[in-house]
């Protein structure tokens, strides 16, 4: 191997195409558009969805329906075992104090807490949604339950 070779053929400062300066230029005549058609027109440019004359993939897909769930409350759900895991007895929990648990992470609207696993602890529990299961061990264990609204 010759060791210029690697080298050779890149140009680090190319020239630009300069179009339409004539035949010497290499570029004359047609200016590099072709000789016909609508690309050697004026004024000539094809939008981003254009897909050389074949029916777009906007217009191809099906267009009906309508979905809500953009619109639909966001639940964060906590499960009894990770308050027993996270909290002391005694503790309030709320939504700020879930916060700072990790428990409710993220933008919701809604905070529900879930029966999966056993409870020990008492605690005072603030939260919009709770259920059947959860409220039964909590109340079990000598906690409360307070359902807020928001």
């Amino acid at each position: 191997m010759i060791i210029d070779d690697v080298h050779r053929g890149i140009k680090k400062n190319k020239k630009r195409k300069r179009i339409g300066r004539g035949p010497g230029s290499g570029n004359g005549k047609t200016a590099a558009r072709g000789h016909n058609g609508y690309g050697s027109r004026a004024g000539s440019s094809q939008r981003i969805s254009f897909e050389g004359g074949q029916t777009p993939l906007a217009r191809r897909i099906a267009k009906r329906g309508f979905n809500n769930k953009r619109f639909a409350t966001k639940v964060a759900i906590v499960n009894v075992s990770d308050l027993e895991q996270r909290f002391d007895s005694g503790a309030t929990i709320d939504a700020t104090a879930l916060a700072e648990a990790n428990l409710a992470k993220g933008r919701f609207d809604v905070i529900k807490v879930l029966g999966d696993g056993d409870i020990t602890k008492k605690f005072t529990v603030r939260v919009h949604r709770c259920s059947k299961s959860a409220e039964e061990k909590i109340t079990a264990a000598g906690g409360s339950i307070e359902i807020i609204y928001a």
